[in-house]
């Protein structure tokens, strides 16, 4: 099942999603998803991400794969939703997305072992983790400036639930900018999977249910512009559309 979060006349509601992603109203009633505000699809957990999860997207920046994973944790302010805008900030030379397999932790987990792990998930969403690449200083330590701006984070549309994704090591990531295929790779090739990263991070603190875990990026990046539409996939899981808007554009639609 698909779980979502909207904005829909006035109130911020649960709801699913069907195939044809129409939501399913609390009373039943169904509506098409472009009547809808699309929200991040889980509220108030903390957003773990990894850098350099991929052996190939650590080739492609000339860096060796790392022997523990790279956590860094996202601000809420730089999370936004399905169909929303990300802006590019003025005056910088290089801003890329990253498509990303994300994992909703369901239950309290502490020191949980990885052979244990898949039990404490809830289910799977997709991000796309924007980075400013002009502000970065170190790959293995990335900043605020390039990590936690406002609306850098689409997330969703949806959470589908654990035993809906058969294997989330065997999926197809991938990105269009305006149609154009610019990333593909797949979580088989990630370095560090789902049950080592729940255990891993377990060890040393307690996750929530609520908690997101965003495992990383293949290769296939490129830069993107005011105008640009932005689509990341995730086989089985999600498609995430966003639109990137100048700082002048964002600025003015808030009055």
């Amino acid at each position: 099942m698909k779980h979502a979060r909207v904005h829909y006349q006035g109130k911020t509601l649960n709801v699913t999603v069907d195939e044809n992603e129409n939501i399913i109203l609390p009373d039943g009633m169904k509506v098409s998803g472009d009547q809808v505000q699309w929200l991040p699809p889980v509220e108030g957990g903390t957003l773990f991400a990894l850098g350099l999860n991929y052996a190939d997207h650590a080739a492609e920046l000339e860096f060796k794969a790392p022997e523990e994973p790279l956590v860094f944790i996202k601000a809420p302010n730089s999370l936004t939703g399905h169909r929303q805008v990300s802006v590019r900030p003025d005056n910088i030379e290089y801003m890329h997305y990253e498509s990303e397999l994300v994992v909703v932790i369901g239950k309290t987990a502490h020191k949980v072992p990885a052979e244990e792990a898949m039990d404490y998930v809830a289910g799977y969403t997709v991000c796309n983790d924007y980075a400013i690449r002009d502000y970065l200083e170190n790959y293995y330590r990335p900043n605020l400036r390039v990590k936690s701006r406002d609306t850098l984070t689409p997330i969703g549309p949806w959470m589908v639930d654990r035993d809906d994704v058969a294997d989330p090591h065997n999926l197809a990531l991938s990105t269009w900018v305006n149609g154009e295929l610019r990333q593909r790779g797949t979580t088989a090739d990630l370095i560090f999977n789902v049950p080592f990263l729940i255990a891993y991070l377990s060890e040393f603190m307690t996750l929530q249910p609520g908690d997101m875990i965003a495992t990383g990026t293949p290769k296939g990046l490129s830069d993107v512009k005011p105008g640009d539409e932005v689509v990341v996939e995730v086989e089985g899981v999600a498609r995430l559309v966003n639109r990137i808007v100048s700082q002048a554009e964002y600025e003015e639609s808030l009055g």
